[in-house]
């Protein structure tokens, strides 16, 4: 409640968002995102339901009826989001609803096609590739965290992107990707039991290379230790050995916010830090990524192997085009949806009447063929925050005026 009370001295408005269901009844008692909050922080609820999963009706009296009667009074009205079709046809259940439950509908929201917003918990596994000239890989670990570092690759036209489950074989591809993990030690001993510790170093042995991110980074040293118990039962593991660094977990969880230049190609990234590891060792001595104040992670001599703690690597047009360099120079990435997750923003604010931050305005710029691509444009023209002058030309050389789809850019006013 004391960063509540913070942020209510800061902003006049605050929207909380709940996780997962308002009706945990099993979880009442120790409810603090949902009801439990809204009780403390004594604010008024609105209940949004997903027509399109079905069953939007009973959701909404459902949820109504297992509430408890000052959580039900603290409910001023009911949203159903992802809608499509004839809202003539939706509303007699609306009336319905109404009547039903006393309380209004605030608004119908529509079903927006090719609208993408990061998962929050789970993996996101629609709408997976089977198809593109990159072949990349991430283990789903039991306990990965910061999934959503993969969705510009995810969604990337040129990229065959899966995640590799319990039980899975390592297919031929270009790329591994280590991801993040809530409890390194424990996902780096479920790889091993896997069978994957082998499959890994012979996807080295053939040339194929490897990323290792914060958690995944960790994995690729000599040595993980925990002294404190902070992800599990304190003690030590051996890593994979590929990097000559070795990690201890301590108490104060480093948090920022970075911007440096990769190694790679010296493209431009941004992204964050969250970690509790601090890793040492000569492999550090050739960096990753140049940041601004310092260096950071490790890139092995010959070019194979990278490890950073730097979240949203592939979220920088720039840094998504220089991945190309770790993975394949004979299958160059373009960048055309390295910024596919912040698109889906502008796209849900001008259907929800939302704006967007002061200061920023977004605008529509077509894009090219792919056949149409200049090998020797700039790939940092496709950054963000670029200010055009003049017309409009994305880096394939494409003018507004072609007949292409359209990417979103945040561009400064």
């Amino acid at each position: 409640m004391a960063s509540y009370q913070r942020l209510c001295a800061q902003y006049r408005v605050i929207l909380v968002e709940g996780a997962g269901s308002p009706a945990e009844i099993n979880l009442r008692d120790r409810d603090i995102a949902n009801m439990g909050f809204a009780e403390a922080a004594d604010c008024p609820v609105l209940l949004v339901a997903d027509i399109d999963r079905g069953g939007v009706f009973a959701h909404l009296v459902g949820t109504l009826a297992l509430l408890s009667e000052t959580e039900r009074a603290r409910i001023a009205g009911f949203v159903v989001n992802r809608f499509r079709g004839d809202l003539g046809l939706l509303q007699p259940g609306i009336d319905w609803l109404e009547h039903y439950t006393e309380k209004p509908v605030l608004g119908v929201l529509p079903f927006l096609h090719g609208l993408h917003l990061e998962a929050e918990d789970a993996l996101n596994r629609d709408a997976m590739k089977a198809d593109g000239p990159l072949r990349i890989i991430v283990p789903a670990l039991p306990r990965i965290a910061n999934h959503t570092d993969f969705d510009p690759l995810r969604l990337h036209p040129q990229v065959e992107f899966s995640y590799l489950g319990l039980g899975g074989t390592f297919p031929a591809c270009d790329l591994i990707i280590l991801p993040g993990s809530k409890s390194v030690r424990a996902d780096l001993a479920w790889l091993r039991a896997q069978g994957w510790e082998q499959a890994i170093l012979r996807h080295l042995r053939y040339g194929g290379k490897l990323i290792g991110l914060c958690g995944g980074f960790q994995m690729l040293g000599g040595s993980i230790h925990d002294p404190f118990g902070l992800e599990g039962e304190p003690g030590n593991s051996a890593g994979l050995g590929l990097l000559a660094i070795a990690t201890t977990l301590e108490r104060h969880k480093q948090l920022r916010n970075v911007t440096g230049r990769l190694a790679l190609d010296e493209a431009r990234v941004s992204g964050y830090e969250i970690h509790a590891g601090v890793t040492s060792g000569r492999a550090l001595e050739r960096p990753a990524v140049h940041l601004e104040d310092r260096s950071e992670g490790a890139l092995s001599a010959d070019g194979q192997i990278l490890g950073t703690y730097l979240h949203g690597l592939f979220e920088s047009a720039p840094a998504c085009y220089a991945g190309r360099a770790c993975a394949s120079r004979k299958r160059p990435i373009t960048t055309r949806s390295a910024t596919r997750t912040s698109a889906g923003w502008p796209m849900l604010a001008k259907h929800t009447s939302i704006s967007t931050p002061s200061g920023a305005s977004w605008v529509s710029i077509p894009r090219a063929a792919e056949n149409t691509r200049n090998e020797n444009a700039d790939p940092e023209r496709d950054a963000l925050g670029q200010e055009p002058t003049g017309p409009v030309t994305c880096w394939r050389s494409c003018r507004v005026d072609v007949a292409c789809d359209p990417l979103y850019y945040r561009v400064k006013r």
